[in-house]
């Protein structure tokens, strides 16, 4: 049996039809989630079809909380076989939402995304921010998503303890689901589904800064890390290329690079386990000492083709390589180091 999880915080009419419509047109079953909406939404709440189950958070927790606390709920009652997860403020058509359940029936191993396609008349922020996020999930997770924000999704109930242990609150949540089955090799398929915004989108709660923060997380704090180790690198190169200019170019800038990323390669390690991915395990300061002579390498090459062989000055031709480098080392160190296996 499959239940349709709707988390509603201050939610409209549309509500009320998503609801209607399921109820009418399939044998799902319905959980909503009130998510400290407010007295001024009970009415809303009370109108819902009798067969609804609905949970309520006395105070606004976030989107993901308010799936996790349905997920609880499901959790107790063995009949449920899927989840789907729909969105409360009418963007997602039934039809759509019957598509993505047959979808799950097919392939209940497999993450099912409901896709839109971002054509006709679409908010600019909505198209941005999917574009953005579509981007950087490439980059993080290395594998593609079209639509990595849609709220329209379907999953076995096999996964729920999974679904529970992710972490976050709010709308970063959704991005950490997707985070989470690239990293596990879990299947996502993406079915096409009709975009629909209904008076611009003003029904949405995102929050432009803070849910972006947290959404890009990932990223800007592997920028913050990055920055950190690379004034410490930066530094020192520039220090024992001073004290060993005796040496001759090519070896002084061998022992510069060598020793200045020797030391911000651990501050950098450190970082990242403990407060970029929060992973790893024995053998990720293996892996990320092998990514890191890999990098080293290219590293010095690219420095000494800039400043001993062109000659380009030492501090401009270190930032350029860092800057060459930069997504190359996350790309490697989120796909083979801080895999979490």
């Amino acid at each position: 049996m499959i239940i349709v999880v709707i988390p509603a915080y201050k939610p409209g009419e549309g509500l009320l039809q998503v609801t209607s419509g399921i109820l009418e047109q399939t044998k799902y079953s319905v959980l909503v989630v009130d998510d400290g909406s407010g007295e001024a939404y009970v009415p809303v709440f009370e109108k819902l079809p009798g067969q609804v189950t609905v949970l309520r958070h006395d105070v606004n927790q976030g989107k993901g909380a308010a799936l996790k606390t349905a997920y609880k709920y499901i959790a107790q009652h063995a009949e449920y076989t899927g989840i789907i997860t729909a969105d409360a403020d009418g963007q997602h058509l039934v039809r759509d939402i019957i598509c993505v359940g047959e979808a799950l029936t097919a392939k209940p191993d497999t993450l099912i995304l409901g896709s839109r396609k971002f054509v006709g008349k679409v908010p600019a922020r909505s198209r941005f921010g999917n574009t953005l996020t579509r981007f950087i999930f490439r980059i993080s997770a290395g594998a593609k998503v079209y639509d990595t924000q849609t709220g329209l999704r379907a999953f076995g109930s096999q996964w729920i303890r999974e679904m529970l242990e992710i972490k976050g609150q709010r709308y970063e949540y959704e991005m950490n689901v997707l985070l989470y089955c690239a990293r596990k090799k879990i299947a996502i398929r993406e079915i096409p589904i009709q975009t629909v915004y209904e008076d611009n989108n003003s029904g949405s709660h995102f929050h432009p800064v803070r849910d972006s923060v947290k959404i890009y997380g990932v990223i800007l704090k592997f920028v913050s890390s990055s920055i950190a180790a690379f004034a410490i690198d930066f530094l020192l190169v520039l220090l024992v290329r001073y004290l060993t200019r005796g040496l001759g170019e090519s070896l002084s800038l061998l022992i510069s690079v060598v020793g200045a990323r020797t030391a911000s390669s651990l501050c950098n390690y450190y970082m990242n386990r403990r407060f970029v991915f929060a992973q790893g395990t024995k053998t990720s300061i293996v892996k990320y000492y092998g990514v890191a002579v890999a990098l080293l390498l290219l590293n010095y090459g690219i420095l000494w083709v800039c400043n001993v062989a062109l000659p380009i000055p030492l501090a401009a031709a270190k930032i350029l390589a860092e800057v060459l480098l930069y997504p190359l080392s996350f790309i490697l160190q989120r796909r083979f180091v801080f895999t979490g296996e």
